[in-house]
């Protein structure tokens, strides 16, 4: 194998998902959709709670994290929790509800209304995901989604994020962009003339 173009076919590809996410003009609107949903939830003092499985759960930790910490400056906090790091919870839900529970049940304890829900899913159809979000709309929380092409959380969210590929890989690299995108409007709008 020619390990440098290998490596030039996956960048190449990476690139090309996010051109396609750069000139759809629907995503674009989703994108800052969300964005203004966000920011007036914080403004409301809410918080954002976010979820996904195995490499969506690690960007649901990254984007709360960027929320909570900071992002391109120092700032106060802001209230986000990723809902995949308590494994104390993760197994009692898992072994009282089963794996299907295991973000709707948290929704239900820790979810009130006007708080935002972020489902991350690059199937669209993680059978927990789609749950949590129908505990979260039963909150009176607003539901985004992050997906790819297809799948049932295209209907089951208020807001869909859907990256116009199939490709798991590429999926999860425009989902991290988008949460840095969204982390990004949210400290700007809130922020930037006191502590920027």
């Amino acid at each position: 194998m020619d390990s440098l173009a290998f490596i030039q076919q996956h960048i190449a590809e990476s690139i090309e998902t996010k051109q396609a996410l750069l000139l759809s003009l629907s995503i674009n609107e989703n994108i800052a959709l969300a964005a203004k949903t966000c920011l007036a939830a914080y403004q409301n003092g809410q918080k954002i709670l976010i979820a996904g499985n195995g490499g969506s759960a690690a960007d649901a930790q990254h984007i709360a994290a960027e929320f909570v910490s900071r992002f391109e400056f120092d700032r106060p906090g802001l209230p986000a929790l990723a809902l995949t790091t308590d494994t104390s919870i993760l197994t009692a839900i898992g072994n009282d509800y089963g794996f299907e529970k295991l973000f709707s049940r948290q929704i239900e304890a820790n979810g009130v209304a006007g708080d935002i829900f972020i489902g991350i899913s690059t199937s669209g159809n993680s059978p927990n995901i789609l749950s949590a979000l129908k505990s979260a709309k039963q909150n009176g929380m607003t539901t985004i989604g992050l997906a790819g092409v297809g799948g049932k959380i295209q209907d089951a969210c208020d807001i869909c994020i859907s990256v116009p590929s199939s490709h798991t890989p590429r999926i999860q690299e425009c989902h991290i962009l988008v949460g840095h995108i969204i982390c990004a409007y949210v400290e700007e709008e809130l922020f930037r003339a006191k502590y920027g």
